[in-house]
């Protein structure tokens, strides 16, 4: 986030450089910084003949290159976005002949969503000495919430810890989709507003009561009544609540309780650091470690590999995936 600031910065502060080439695993910010050259590099009246957008799909390097050795019309530059570009990996390389010498009145910008381009080759060590080379790389699960967070506070708002949670465990770690949501939640909430689980609820759509978040609480809690309660509602909406999501969860779940079992400093920001989760949730994991020793945690998590398989059809195909979730429940909570 911050080398994206920092990229932003330059370009406002008028230091372009003759090439940007955005690749990785993560769209979000490859999106984002590519849409702020579109719309701030070039006043209006210059984009009707200095600024051109290329796809990937219909274009050889060849084309890139002769468009980006035009002069600029009536403007000091052109800015030339090359958008879906990973599909021309097998012929990326070529652009290392253009990228050694680059037209300095155009901005070429290349999009190379879900891939990187090999360090070792012409083309990156040529990108590096001309321009720029960002790699958006994806965000592990732990990281998404305080994303989330640093999002929402640099446009004066704020999310409550479970609030977080409940977008990550519905809508994974899709930077993209998380942003969508969140701003449909701007446009809706003023500005200073704490974002909480009954806004995400009566506004997105997840339940703040009926969820995987609520669902690993009460496995920890061995709390058995509110566990089938909400296996019940996912036996009822199961496109809502995909048994392999579910059993993903909670293996991560005991996967973590395994690694508290095993600190020496349990106290809890030296559980929340080694556990790479946030501070409010390190209670859920004192009491359940209280509730499954660490011989138990073992065979709950023995379980939960055996109803991973069953969860995707091995051996199970003609178990409704609700009736396989209560089973499940039974073997660990028994």
């Amino acid at each position: 986030m911050d080398e994206v600031k920092q990229l932003v910065t330059d370009i406002k502060k008028g230091n372009l450089k003759p090439i940007y080439f955005l690749m990785g695993e993560e769209p979000y910010y490859i999106d984002k910084i590519s849409d702020f050259i579109e719309n701030n590099v070039l006043a209006e009246e210059e984009k009707g003949f200095n600024q051109m957008v290329l796809y990937g799909r219909d274009v050889a390097i060849d084309d890139i290159v002769g468009n980006a050795k035009r002069y600029p019309m009536m403007a000091e530059r052109q800015v030339v976005i090359v958008k879906e570009a990973q599909d021309l990996s097998r012929t990326i390389e070529k652009l290392a002949d253009y990228v050694s010498n680059p037209q300095p009145t155009t901005v070429l910008v290349v999009n190379y969503k879900y891939k990187k381009i090999d360090k070792r080759k012409a083309l990156y060590k040529a990108i590096k000495k001309a321009g720029v080379v960002y790699e958006s790389k994806r965000l592990y699960e732990n990281q998404v919430a305080d994303w989330i967070r640093r999002v929402l506070s640099g446009q004066n708002y704020s999310i409550s810890p479970k609030a977080a949670q409940m977008l990550v465990e519905f809508l994974g770690t899709d930077l993209s989709k998380i942003n969508n949501e969140l701003e449909k939640l701007k446009i809706i909430l003023p500005e200073g507003t704490q974002i909480s689980p009954t806004h995400i609820e009566e506004n997105i759509g997840i339940s703040k009561d009926y969820n995987n978040f609520e669902l690993r609480k009460a496995v920890g809690e061995r709390n058995s009544v509110k566990a089938f309660k909400i296996a019940n509602y996912f036996a009822e909406n199961p496109k809502d609540n995909p048994m392999v999501v579910t059993v993903s969860l909670l293996f991560n779940f005991f996967s973590q309780l395994l690694h508290f079992h095993g600190l020496h400093d349990k106290s809890p920001r030296a559980v929340a650091s080694a556990l790479k989760i946030n501070p409010y949730f390190v209670n859920e994991y004192i009491a359940a470690a209280r509730n499954y020793p660490m011989k138990r945690v073992s065979s709950v998590i023995a379980t939960l590999r055996e109803f991973d398989v069953k969860s995707k059809g091995v051996g199970s195909n003609a178990v409704p995936q609700g009736d396989l979730l209560k089973e499940l429940l039974v073997r660990i909570l028994g």
